[in-house]
C-alpha cells in the first residue's frame, strides 16, 4: 500500500484515508515544502536522493515485527550501550554521515526562525558514542544514549490539567465516551471463540510486555494503519482533530489480561511522552512509574515518562484495556521535533535495508578481538538487528 512521503518525517500518511476531509497533509508537512524551498542546490540533492530512497516505503501491518525504539526488560541503559565512534562499523558510519547530511538542511530553515538544534546535535553525539551517558533526573529515571539534554523529567504528568502543554488533553478527555463506546461495540463484534481483537506483538515485545499484553495498532512507526482505523472511524477522526503532536513510536488499544502484568522496564528515551485513556479498567489495576504507584480511570488520561523505570499489574479476573498514544515531549521546539523525526525515520529505512549500502567517507578502523560486542542504541542498530555491519 502506497502512502505520501515526507523527506524528513516519519509521518507517511496513507493517500486513501479514511474520508476526503484526510486527503489534506499535516501542518509537518507543510514546513517541510518550505524547508524545501529554502534549501541550497548541495543540500537539495541529497533530499533528492533521500526521496528516491524513500519512494519503496510500505505502509507496515499493525502487528508486523519491526524493532523500533526497543525496550528491555530492565532498562534502556542495561542493554542499549554506545561504543566509541571508533568502533562503528561501516554500515554505521554511513548511518551517521546521512543523519549528519540531512540534518543540515532542517537546521539551516529553522536557524531562520529563531531555532537552535543544538540540543540535537549534542543528541547526535551521546548515541553515536561521542559523550557519556546522562545522568539520571530523580529516582527511577533510567536515561540512555538516546536523551534530548535539558527536559522537564517527570514520572507522571497531569495532562488535562496543563492546557499550556497539552492543549489536546482536556478536549480528548471529553470525547472519550465516543471511544469508549466504539470500542466496546467493536470488541462485542471481534471476541468470539474464533477470533480476537488483539494479537500479540513481536517476540522481543512479549519477553518484555509478558504474554499477557497485547495490542490493536492504529498507526506504528509514524505510519497509520488504514485498515485498522477504518474499525474505529470516530475514534481515528477524533485523533487527527485534536492534532496531537504524535511522535514516532505509535497509537494503539493495549490489552492487559487477568493474572498479568509488565515487568519493570525503561525505553531510556526521555523526548517521547505517553498517555493511556482508560477504556475498561478493573478495580485494583496499577501502574507505576519511577517509585510512585497509580491506578488508571476510565475516560481519563494517564501520562508517563517511559524513560522512568515502570511496571503494570492486573491482579483482577476481567480485561484491562487503555488506548496508549505516544507523544512529543512539550519541551522540545518544532525544529528539533523536525530533527528527531528525521533520525528515526532514516533508522528505521536503515533496520528495514530500505536503504542500500555504499562506502562511508570515514574508514572504521579495526576492532580488537576483545571488542565484538557492539552498542546496542543507535550506534550499534545494524549489529543487533542483523548480526553484522553489511
Amino acid at each position: 500500500m502506497s502512502v505520501g512521503i515526507s523527506p524528513f518525517t516519519p509521518r507517511l500518511y496513507p493517500l486513501n484515508t479514511l474520508s476526503q476531509t484526510h486527503k489534506s497533509t499535516w501542518r509537518m508537512e507543510d514546513n517541510m515544502k518550505m524547508v524545501m524551498m529554502n534549501l541550497t542546490s548541495s543540500n537539495m540533492l541529497y533530499l533528492a536522493a533521500a526521496a528516491v530512497l524513500s519512494c519503496s516505503w510500505q505502509m507496515t501491518s499493525a502487528f508486523q515485527t519491526i524493532s523500533v525504539l526497543p525496550i528491555t526488560s530492565v532498562s534502556s541503559r542495561s542493554a542499549l550501550f554506545a561504543t566509541p565512534t571508533k568502533q562503528l562499523t561501516p554500515r554505521q558510519l554511513q548511518f551517521w554521515e546521512d543523519v549528519e547530511a540531512g540534518l543540515v538542511g532542517i537546521e539551516s530553515f529553522y536557524e531562520k526562525q529563531g531555532y537552535s538544534m543544538d540540543r540535537i546535535n549534542t543528541f547526535c553525539k551521546r548515541a553515536r558514542g561521542d559523550l557519556p551517558l546522562p545522568e539520571p533526573a530523580a529516582a527511577g529515571h533510567q536515561p540512555s544514549e538516546e536523551h534530548v539534554d535539558g527536559l522537564t523529567a517527570s514520572a507522571f504528568w497531569d495532562a488535562a490539567a496543563d492546557a499550556s502543554s497539552f492543549p489536546w488533553a482536556a478536549e480528548l478527555e471529553a470525547n472519550a465516551g465516543v471511544i469508549i463506546e466504539e470500542f466496546e461495540q467493536k470488541l462485542l463484534q471481534t471476541n468470539t471463540a474464533d477470533s480476537s481483537l488483539f494479537s500479540g506483538d513481536s517476540a522481543w515485545q512479549s519477553n518484555v510486555m509478558g504474554t499477557g499484553w497485547s495490542a490493536f495498532r492504529l498507526q506504528r512507526l509514524g505510519v497509520w494503519n488504514v485498515e485498522n482505523c477504518a474499525s474505529f472511524p470516530k475514534t481515528y477522526d477524533l485523533l487527527r482533530e485534536l492534532n496531537i503532536p504524535l511522535a514516532v513510536r505509535g497509537v494503539c488499544f493495549a490489552r492487559q489480561t487477568p493474572g498479568s502484568g509488565v515487568a519493570p522496564h525503561s525505553d531510556g528515551r526521555n523526548f517521547i511522552l505517553t498517555s493511556h485513556l482508560g477504556l475498561k479498567v478493573p478495580d485494583g489495576c496499577w501502574i507505576k512509574v519511577g517509585e510512585e504507584q497509580r491506578s488508571w480511570e476510565e475516560g481519563k488520561l494517564t501520562t508517563l515518562d517511559t524513560s522512568f523505570e515502570h511496571s503494570t499489574g492486573n491482579p483482577t479476573d476481567s480485561d484491562r484495556h487503555v488506548l496508549i498514544i505516544d507523544f512529543w515531549h512539550p519541551d522540545l521546539t518544532a525544529a528539533e521535533c523536525a530533527g528527531l523525526e528525521f533520525i528515526y525515520d532514516l533508522r528505521n529505512k536503515f533496520e528495514s535495508g530500505e536503504i542500500p549500502f555504499r562506502q562511508p567517507k570515514a574508514k572504521p578502523q579495526e576492532e580488537d578481538d576483545d571488542d565484538e560486542e557492539e552498542g546496542q542504541g543507535l550506534a550499534g542498530l545494524w549489529k543487533v538487528l542483523t548480526g553484522g555491519g553489511d
